[in-house]
C-alpha cells in the first residue's frame, strides 16, 4: 500500500496521506514519497496546482512518527550514545527539505487542514499558498510534553505572529482551532468540512490558462466568502498574551503565567502542559525563538536540524515518548527535573553545532 496517493484531475494534482489509522502521522517512508512527488511535480506541464490531504476525515497529520524515532535512539544507546541515530538524522533531515520545498513551490500549494494538524503536520501546511481550515481543525505544536521543540520551521512561523503568541503557544503547546488559525496567520480560509468536494470539483472544471495563483484564490474565496468565522479563543485572549511581551527568561514567562489572577480554562490548559513539560524544552524553545527571530528560512531549518540532532543524544526527548507513546505511564522523569536545575552550559550543549555537510536546501 502506498503511503502517498496520486491522482491528477484537470491539471490539479491530488495528494493523500495515506495512514489513517496513525492519523496520517509522519515515517521516514512516507516524507521519502511525498519529495518524490512533489519533485516531480514541480516542471510537469500536467499540474497546474496541488491540492494536499490526509486520508478519512479525521486529521491531516497528527505529526511525526516519533515511535520509530525512539527505537532508533534506544538501539544508538547500545553502540555509541554521544551519536545521532542515522535514522533520525535522515528523517529530520527529509522532514525539512519537503516543509522547505512547500514553502517555495512554483505552483499554488492548497492544504486541507481538516481535524488533527499537529508538529509536522503544522509544518506539511503552514508553507503552503492555500491553506484551509474548518470547524473541525485542532492544531498545536505540542512539543514540550515530549522533550522536543517547536521544529519544521516553528523558529521562522512562531516568530511572524503577533505580540507574544508565538512565545506563548512554544512554551505552552497550547491547542488552536480554525478560528485561531485565521486570526494568527496560519491559515488562509475557514470553510465547512463539508465543502472539500465542492472545492475539489470546481479546481478539476477550472480554466488554467490564465495566472494559477489568482485561479485558485477566486475558487476558495467564493466557496468560503458566506462562512462566518467564529471568535477565536487566542484574539480574546490578548490582554493576557500582551503581558509576555519583552520577557526575557522561562523565569519571568513562569512568574507570569503562574501568578495571572484571572486564569480561566483557556490559561488553564497553558498552564498544566508549560508545568508539565521538559524543563530543559522550556529553555531551549525559548533561546531558539529569540536567537532565531532575524533568520531566514534557509538558516531556520539548518538551526532546526543541529537542534533536533542534539535531542535525539540529549535524555528528554526520548524519555518523553516513553512516557506518552511506548509505556504510556504519562509520567515522563526529566532530567534535570525542575527550572531551576538548568545550568547555562546545559542549554549551550542543545545548541553546539553538528557537522551535517550532507544536508542540502
Amino acid at each position: 500500500m502506498s503511503l502517498v496517493q496520486t491522482e491528477i484531475k484537470n491539471k490539479v494534482g491530488i495528494i493523500t496521506l495515506n495512514s489513517e489509522k496513525t492519523l496520517n502521522a509522519l515515517s521516514l517512508p512516507m516524507i521519502e514519497e511525498l519529495q518524490t512527488v512533489l519533485t516531480d511535480w514541480k516542471t510537469s506541464n500536467r499540474i497546474a496546482c496541488i491540492f494536499l490531504q490526509g486520508a478519512g476525515e479525521k486529521a491531516l497529520c497528527a505529526g511525526g512518527d516519533v515511535r520509530k524515532l525512539y527505537d532508533a535512539i534506544i538501539a544508538q544507546k547500545t553502540i555509541d550514545p554521544a551519536e545521532v541515530p542515522q535514522d533520525c538524522f535522515d528523517f529530520f533531515s527529509k522532514e525539512y527539505q519537503v516543509d522547505y520545498e512547500i514553502h517555495t513551490y512554483p505552483k499554488p500549494v492548497i492544504v486541507w487542514g481538516n481535524g488533527i494538524v499537529m508538529g509536522g503536520g503544522i509544518g506539511l501546511m503552514v508553507g503552503a499558498s492555500h491553506r484551509i481550515v474548518t470547524e473541525k481543525s485542532k492544531l498545536a505544536m505540542p512539543e514540550i510534553t515530549i522533550g522536543l521543540y517547536p521544529d519544521v520551521g516553528g523558529t521562522w512561523f512562531l516568530n511572524t505572529m503577533p505580540s507574544a503568541y508565538g512565545l506563548y503557544l512554544g512554551l505552552t503547546g497550547a491547542r488552536l482551532d480554525g478560528a485561531d488559525c485565521i486570526f494568527l496567520g496560519l491559515a488562509d480560509y475557514y470553510g465547512e468540512s463539508s465543502s472539500k468536494e465542492t472545492i475539489l470539483r470546481a479546481l478539476e472544471q477550472a480554466d488554467w490558462s490564465d495566472n494559477p495563483y489568482k485561479t485558485v484564490s477566486d475558487i476558495l474565496d467564493h466557496i468560503t466568502e458566506s462562512v462566518s468565522v467564529p471568535e477565536s479563543q487566542a484574539a480574546a485572549h490578548q490582554w493576557f498574551i500582551q503581558h509576555f511581551e519583552g520577557v526575557n527568561s522561562v523565569d519571568q514567562f513562569k512568574d507570569i503565567l503562574m501568578n495571572e489572577p484571572q486564569k480561566d480554562d483557556w490559561i488553564n490548559m497553558g498552564v498544566k502542559s508549560f508545568t508539565a513539560g521538559s524543563p530543559s524544552s522550556a529553555h531551549i524553545i525559548f533561546r531558539q525563538l529569540k536567537q532565531g527571530e532575524h533568520l531566514s528560512l534557509k538558516e531556520v531549518f539548518r538551526s532546526e536540524l543541529n537542534l533536533s540532532c542534539q535531542c535525539c543524544i540529549h535524555p528528554d526527548f526520548a524519555e518523553g515518548v516513553r512516557a506518552l507513546l511506548v509505556d504510556k505511564d504519562q509520567s515522563p522523569q526529566w532530567w534535570p527535573a525542575a527550572l531551576n536545575d538548568i545550568t547555562t552550559e546545559w542549554i549551550d550543549s542543545y545548541f553546539a553545532e553538528f557537522k551535517a555537510e550532507n544536508f542540502q536546501l
